[in-house]
């Protein structure tokens, strides 16, 4: 995962907000997920997983720089527009504009103001300004039993992807989703808004086939065994999830249906993360497999190219024994969709569909 993740321009910032606005008025079900009534699952939560309160309007939405700094402080402005769009107040983290070579700030300071948002009573969801590199280097720092007594809903993907697998390793339900930082289209507010706000239980669908994955147009559904399987919903970038291997970190797999995404990794690179998780025994745990989208993975010098991605991917799952597909919009694409870490789900590899069976929210 070799991403600059950087702040959207001012004309994708600006359509990001007439497109939130436009979604608090009144939004359809989005392309390529069919949305589903909120209602609670009748259940408690599998593996005794805590889920944080709902967001609701007017609630204070704390943002944080887990890992790469933010390059321009006035982007800051844009980015609270775009939170008060959402029906939001933006709290920012008081060293969001610091930093340390490539990261946000030294370790202590960027841990301090993530455990700092947390612990704010006024603050009743955290998000992540964007990604890079560092969210790891801060899990030493958290204070996870507290975080767990009285949880707020994080959301951050990419790098971020650390930070919500060591928090559903405590038990506490995240969101892996789109940055403050991230062009905001129609269809991923309104993602965002069924999960966050409405504690819905939507099923993601696979889009049409309509061309090459241009711009984040979906490439289709590709099927490497088919079957239906249940279980807790875990992954986020395979990069990142990856180098957590051996860490205490980790939440456990077994019968879990784990998702992964990626970008900027050629085809020999997703190979050897793939090894890696079988050669720890994460693959063989697992009831069901599903890629989102893989952003430019092809090797950018030609070499090693004799595996397409997608043939990497169907050596790697189809052996496994379980259903697994490849194709929602999860990961580094425009339309991105939300999806909850630490909540039972269901997946179907032959329609190409995840469908939560309980909310992520209270």
């Amino acid at each position: 995962m070799m991403t600059g993740q950087t702040f959207a321009g001012t004309a994708t910032r600006r359509r990001a907000l007439m497109g939130i606005a436009g979604g608090l008025c009144a939004l359809p079900g989005i392309g390529g997920m069919a949305h589903a009534a909120a209602s609670p699952s009748g259940q408690p939560p599998a593996r005794d997983m805590v889920r944080p309160p709902r967001l609701r309007n007017g609630d204070v939405l704390g943002l944080v720089a887990p890992a790469g700094f933010v390059a321009d402080r006035f982007g800051l402005d844009e980015i609270a527009a775009t939170v008060r769009a959402m029906g939001l107040v933006p709290r920012l983290a008081p060293h969001l504009t610091a930093r340390a070579g490539y990261l946000a700030g030294e370790d202590a300071v960027r841990a301090a103001d993530l455990n700092a948002m947390f612990a704010d009573p006024e603050v009743r969801g955290i998000m992540a300004v964007r990604g890079g590199w560092g969210s790891a280097r801060l899990l030493p720092h958290l204070d996870f039993a507290a975080i767990r007594k009285a949880p707020r809903l994080f959301a951050g993907f990419s790098d971020n992807t650390a930070l919500c697998l060591a928090l559903a390793r405590n038990g506490i339900v995240s969101i892996h989703g789109p940055t403050a930082a991230t062009s905001w289209p129609p269809s991923s507010w309104e993602s965002f808004r069924q999960i966050a706000f409405e504690g819905a239980m939507p099923t993601y669908a696979v889009p049409s086939y309509d061309g090459p994955n241009l711009g984040g147009r979906g490439a289709g559904l590709k099927t490497f065994r088919g079957g239906k399987a249940r279980g807790l919903l875990l992954g986020g970038n395979l990069a990142v999830l990856s180098a957590l291997v051996g860490t205490p970190y980790l939440p456990d797999f077994e019968g879990a249906i784990l998702f992964l995404e990626e970008t900027n990794e050629a085809e020999y690179r997703i190979d050897r993360m793939l090894t890696q998780l079988a050669l720890a025994g994460i693959l063989g745990k697992v009831a069901g497999v599903i890629f989102g989208q893989c952003t430019h993975c092809e090797n950018p010098d030609g070499g090693f190219s004799n595996f397409t991605v997608y043939q990497v991917l169907d050596d790697r799952f189809a052996a496994l024994g379980v259903p697994a597909f490849q194709g929602l919009m999860i990961g580094h694409v425009a339309g991105q969709v939300s999806v909850p870490l630490g909540v039972m789900a269901e997946m179907d590899a032959d329609a190409g569909t995840l469908r939560l069976l309980e909310p992520a929210v209270v």
